[in-house]
């Protein structure tokens, strides 16, 4: 199996296990220890204030290209502001501390981003309900009162502080767990989007790039990339489902993953946040050579399908599926990365392995 340098030494620090059963006493002692205890703290501040302190160096990592792919249009983030005008509570945001008084967000990015954005007069108020008359203002050309009734209203946030946890790996897992706890303002995102706010990096940004591959999204009845697709999506895009909840994504991920399905463990969503944190060691050269592997491993694999690249046979149904499937996915990326050394003479051959496949 090809490997990148870092994936060679990947496995060799085990992961952390929680027992199953466990006696009174060890529990207890367990207890006593503070292991998976989140050490937090609560603060409150008025909204000008707030907007001010993101602007200090490192001081606050909003994150906001490498969130969510559908993102809050110009009539939500006006409905939150007017939460502010009418005074109704809004949710606290929670923070990680990366460092001391330096922060990440872990769920608020969105509220984060419509506050800034609309102190910065980057939003022109729409589609409001309760005060209809204020569509079309920003900030600054707000009657008085108006401006100094929001200047009132506070934003609360939780921080888990960075004592919290022992170990980088330990804070990964730490922040998944409060991130998937709160599942970020009752809107159930995906397994991959969660690892996209928590694992962010070179690793989870050339995951994108490769995503994007023309091969890869026609296989997936996707629309072909643009040279602005991530700020500005087509809606056509948006439209699809695979792309909405980073299918497409998780599907590179789990083409590298699985290739070390011997080390397989924890149930594939599991195996697949353990592969992320592990994958934040990986240097350039480590992911060049992935990315090699990928491209060349994708055009192989069309070179063989075709317009069956990734779609089962439906024996019950006598013919080939319409819609491709991860699973098979899985087992076309990974089977053919193995053989591209006899790429030639697996191309000659096709028509007997979509045969074979078909049995």
């Amino acid at each position: 199996m090809p490997l990148a340098p870092a994936e060679t030494s990947m496995w060799e620090k085990p992961t952390p296990r929680i027992p199953t059963k466990a006696s009174d006493a060890e529990i207890n002692a367990r207890y006593e220890t503070k292991e998976r205890k989140i050490i937090v703290e609560s603060n409150r501040e008025k909204l000008p204030n707030f907007v001010e302190a993101l602007k200090r160096p490192n001081y606050m990592n909003v994150r906001p290209f490498y969130q969510r792919r559908l993102r809050w249009d110009q009539v939500r983030r006006s409905r939150f502001i007017e939460s502010f005008i009418i005074n109704i509570p809004v949710p606290p945001l929670f923070l990680y501390e990366t460092n001391y008084n330096t922060y990440e967000v872990i769920d608020g990015q969105q509220r984060i981003t419509a506050v800034r954005a609309f102190y910065e007069n980057d939003l022109v108020l729409k589609g409001l309900e309760h005060w209809p008359e204020l569509n079309g203002r920003k900030y600054s050309t707000l009657p008085s009162n108006i401006r100094a009734g929001i200047d009132r209203r506070s934003i609360s946030y939780v921080v888990v502080l960075t004592e919290s946890a022992q170990t980088t790996e330990e804070a990964l897992l730490l922040k998944q767990i409060v991130f998937e706890r709160l599942n970020t303002g009752g809107v159930r995102l995906s397994n991959q989007e969660i690892r996209n706010s928590l694992y962010h990096g070179e690793f989870n940004k050339m995951l994108f790039q490769l995503a994007a591959n023309p091969i890869f999204r026609k296989a997936w009845g996707l629309p072909l990339p643009t040279h602005d697709e991530e700020d500005h999506p087509s809606s056509e895009l948006l439209k699809c489902r695979t792309y909405r909840n980073m299918d497409d994504v998780e599907v590179v991920l789990r083409f590298f993953a699985l290739r070390h399905h011997h080390r397989y463990q924890h149930g594939m969503q599991g195996f697949l946040d353990l592969y992320m944190i592990r994958s934040r060691d990986f240097d350039e050269q480590s992911r060049a050579v992935l990315r090699d592997l990928f491209q060349s491993t994708i055009k192989l694999a069309d070179d063989i399908y075709g317009e069956k690249l990734f779609r089962p046979y439906l024996l019950k149904n006598d013919k080939w599926s319409k819609h491709p499937r991860k699973a098979f996915a899985d087992a076309v990326l990974v089977g053919t990365s193995e053989h591209l050394q006899h790429s030639k003479k697996l191309v000659s051959r096709r028509e007997k392995i979509i045969e074979a496949t078909r049995i």
